[in-house]
């Protein structure tokens, strides 16, 4: 086997997994919303959180839960896999709302004591405030991840199913 066919083999393998491709799309869902989440509640068009971490909703979340979700449904809710895949979506999301959160609230202390002694604060200086996520981002979340991964899943499949369908490959 040539090392292109061994890569093709690969890829379609890749472009196969429903499970991640929808995991993905309930992660960029998650953050294309924080420009709407921006707009709607700040009054402000913003395209940096579409980079940052942090707001409403957790992409993070929405990814794992998304995920585990879609593990559950294609190997059973009673798998080990499942199960492991839910652990790690579960410290996921304590992380965010617990170590993170309090890790930015800190960060925020810390920059307002350099304000008050220091007229001049270069951008290295100060540290970023926005790391973490409140219990109702990562609750939001946790459940857009399902929302968008299992009836992806169930009704689409994957990317390669979709290339399938609209014609673009064929085995």
């Amino acid at each position: 086997m040539s090392t292109n066919s061994a890569f093709e083999s690969q890829l379609i393998f890749f472009l196969d997994n429903a499970v991640l491709a929808w995991g993905l799309a309930a992660c960029g869902l998650a953050q294309l919303s924080k420009l709407l989440f921006e707009l709607i509640f700040n009054q402000r068009w913003r395209p940096s959180v579409l980079i940052e971490t942090g707001g409403m909703p957790s992409s993070h979340s929405a990814l794992v839960t998304g995920t585990a979700a879609g593990v559950g449904l294609q190997l059973g809710f009673d798998d080990p896999v499942f199960a492991l895949a839910s652990t790690i979506a579960f410290i996921v999301m304590y992380d965010a709302s617990g170590i993170r959160r309090s890790a930015g609230l800190t960060a925020a202390k810390v920059n307002e004591i350099l304000k008050d002694k220091s007229k001049e604060l270069s951008s290295e200086t100060i540290l970023k405030e926005s790391l973490g996520h409140t219990k109702i981002e990562v609750l939001v979340g946790s459940f857009l991840g399902p929302m968008v991964a299992l009836p992806g899943i169930f009704f689409i499949g994957s990317p390669l199913d979709i290339l399938h369908l609209i014609g673009l490959f064929s085995v």
